[in-house]
């Protein structure tokens, strides 16, 4: 079975997650050198989750995940959030991206915490890092944001792309390595208790 055939169940997902016009869809595009995602200025373009199986180095066969922003309103926003957030079951590595000129959201906290509890491993892209005049983000919500999550990014200029698609890369291994792992020790200890239960009614019959 070559790359292209390996099936999506088999691939490690990345969901790009944020708050509208963060620039997860154009983060989407820069990190896949492909227009996955439309991009648009007008805030909630992306309505409904965008999945995407594709060839992604060093990674390898991925699944790209593109979602709604995590801070729409409205009885239509609250759902499109719902779905955000549902994307997480699917998700092995998490990406969010967050907005360098306006700072880390109380959504963007929200989504951090509900990612950990949940223990997805995670990478947090500070986009439109061309704009900042140093790399820092400011906080506008309670937390503290894990600096050795950070990568700073600019899906304009380039800059913090290869280093966030080597990132990506490498956790997308491991979650896989650990899932691989996991299924492993599932399958031999299935083996073994019907190994027992089999000799239990051997021993019964006989």
């Amino acid at each position: 079975m070559n790359l292209n055939q390996t099936p999506a169940a088999e691939r490690p997902h990345i969901g790009f997650f944020g708050c509208r016009n963060a620039g997860k869809s154009s983060i989407v595009n820069a990190v896949t050198g492909q227009n996955l995602a439309v991009v648009s200025n007008v805030k909630g373009t992306t309505t409904d989750p965008v999945v995407k199986a594709m060839e992604l180095l060093p990674a390898g066969p991925v699944v790209m995940i593109d979602t709604p922003g995590i801070d729409d309103d409205g009885e239509l926003g609250k759902l499109r959030v719902e779905k955000s957030y549902q994307m997480l079951n699917r998700t092995d590595l998490a990406i969010v991206v967050i907005d360098g000129g306006t700072g880390i959201k109380k959504e963007d906290f929200a989504l951090l915490k509900e990612i950990e509890k949940r223990k997805v491993p995670f990478i947090i892209a500070v986009n439109k890092s061309d704009l900042l005049k140093e790399h820092r983000i400011q906080s506008k919500g309670r937390g503290k944001v894990p600096e050795e999550s950070l990568i700073y990014v600019s899906a304009e200029t380039g800059e913090g792309i290869r280093e966030l698609k080597k990132e990506s890369g490498k956790a997308s291994a491991q979650r896989k390595i650990k899932k691989e792992s996991w299924e492993i020790c599932w399958n031999r200890e299935m083996l073994l208790c019907l190994s027992s239960r089999l000799m239990n009614l051997h021993q019964k019959g006989g």
